[in-house]
């Protein structure tokens, strides 16, 4: 069995910048964080690593020493500059001892030397977030995203402390939706998920049962499943979703 997940004291995901200039390395990374349940953006210049830091406001920064404008002990000192406290997970092909206890001295608060296994940096974030205040879900059968909570074990449902009576496809897609909050989803990742396989011209299934879901989670109250046009589906805590 999987860990419980970590995540935010509201609930929601940890959000994880990684800056890495080698393109594929920094989506490699980001897949790593994203089937943790993580939310990640990904920057690929010191530059574009600052902004995105002060935009995004990160739970934790995995960042690469060598970068093509500045270095990462100096994205660092900027990011430290509005965001005192964010933990930061130094990645570089260097393995010299003084890089190490530079890149420490700097305020970083661990350091990965490439190449390294996605585990281990999974698992030293992990760490590093515990150490850091993060919230562990109290039962790892249990989704909570806003007011709507849900069982997996026993496969109750309850939105603002009322229950909800799902048949056994709402249960499966309002689950995929509760485990990726805020992400918007396709109809075929949708299908692909829930259903298991392609229902070919019958993809008009999910809009069916998205519908169900909105009578039986939105009906009476503030809306959590929106659709975003000719994209898919997303769900959101109502207290932050926007208006449609």
């Amino acid at each position: 069995m999987t860990s419980a997940p970590l995540t935010r004291p509201d609930g929601t995901p940890l959000r994880v910048l990684v800056v890495d200039d080698e393109v594929n390395i920094a989506e490699l990374v980001s897949m790593a964080m994203r089937y943790e349940g993580w939310q990640t953006q990904a920057a690929h210049s010191g530059l574009k690593a600052v902004a995105a830091a002060k935009t995004f406001d990160p739970d934790v920064v995995v960042l690469d020493v060598m970068l093509p404008d500045f270095d990462g002990l100096e994205v660092l000192r900027r990011i430290r500059g509005f965001n005192p406290d964010v933990p930061v997970v130094f990645l570089t092909a260097r393995d010299a001892v003084e890089d190490r206890i530079a890149g420490l001295t700097a305020g970083g608060d661990d350091y990965v030397t490439k190449p390294f296994s996605l585990e281990e940096l999974v698992a030293r974030v992990r760490a590093l977030m515990r150490r850091s205040g993060a919230s562990r879900q109290v039962e790892a059968s249990r989704l909570v995203v806003g007011d709507l909570v849900m069982d997996e074990d026993s496969h109750e449902v309850f939105r603002a402390g009322e229950p909800v009576a799902l048949t056994a496809t709402e249960f499966e897609l309002l689950r995929y939706l509760m485990r990726n909050p805020k992400r918007v989803l396709s109809k075929a990742q949708i299908l692909d998920r829930v259903w298991n396989y392609d229902f070919g011209g019958q993809a008009n299934v999910v809009e069916i049962y998205i519908s169900y879901l909105r009578k039986k989670i939105d009906s009476g109250r503030e809306p959590m499943i929106h659709t975003v046009r000719a994209v898919g589906y997303v769900l959101k805590p109502a207290d932050t979703a926007l208006a449609e």
